[in-house]
């Protein structure tokens, strides 16, 4: 009985991808990227009873739920435990929960990196809000009808404004409402002082308390101008002698 020669294992035989340069150097990049801000633990849905559980997918529940809490903004777990449970019925399809987009919604919150509740709170309504506008995006790529389009392109605007708002509303409410203005470039000869502010300069050199305004004279070219009027001087005229005067 003649025994067959094994057959080369085609795996084994292949060379070992070799990462080039740049790709070595975005490995190393998003090594040191994951040290310094390790990513939330995921949540994990058991839908085996009637009612879905939630539950980190982490060996330890109470370090679990502080890598949560830090993620979150927050340091209360019936805010972490109430907003979880809200991301999960806003990413849910009927009574089943959407494991991967629950996830999804927590790395964007996570992304943002709330230092608050009320941040963590917007976050999560910014995750909501990106996914009904890609869900509508889709729509609006599937439909059949003019009317399917319209409802479709007028929610989609509807959602790209809101998102576009919301960005706006995280900035002010991180910055205080204050409006920063940053000077990108500044020109300044040889022997010349750069000066921001509003500088009154005096004649003497020295800067002015107050500001000196003068009233320009007002004159219209378009009339003619007003002629001299000439005066001559008086003229001693006698008077006529009278009889009665005794003259």
């Amino acid at each position: 009985m003649s025994s067959k020669p094994n057959k080369p294992n085609s795996d084994a035989e292949k060379a070992k991808y070799q990462p080039t340069a740049c790709e070595r150097a975005a490995l190393d990049k998003f090594a040191a990227r994951r040290a310094a801000d390790p990513p939330a633990p995921r949540m994990k849905v058991f839908n085996d009873g009637k009612v879905p559980e939630l539950s980190p997918d982490h060996p330890d529940k109470p370090l679990a739920d502080a890598l949560l809490m830090e993620a979150l903004g927050t340091v209360s777990t019936d805010f972490v435990h109430g907003l979880v449970n809200q991301l999960a019925n806003a990413g849910s399809q009927g009574r089943k929960i959407d494991e991967a987009g629950l996830n999804f919604m927590l790395s964007v919150i996570k992304g943002i990196k709330p230092k608050d509740q009320l941040e963590a709170m917007l976050a999560a309504q910014m995750a909501a809000v990106h996914i009904a506008t890609m869900t509508f995006a889709r729509r609006l790529n599937h439909v059949e009808t003019i009317q399917q389009q319209d409802s479709a392109e007028r929610a989609l605007n509807k959602l790209v404004r809101t998102y576009a708002m919301q960005m706006e509303a995280l900035k002010r409410y991180r910055t205080g409402g204050e409006q920063k203005v940053t000077v990108q470039h500044v020109s300044v000869n040889e022997g010349g002082q750069a000066i921001v502010g509003n500088v009154n300069q005096a004649a003497g050199g020295a800067a002015a308390e107050k500001p000196v305004t003068t009233k320009p004279a007002l004159t219209d070219a378009r009339q003619q101008a007003m002629p001299i009027i000439e005066t001559t001087p008086a003229q001693v005229v006698p008077l006529p002698a009278n009889k009665n005067d005794g003259g």
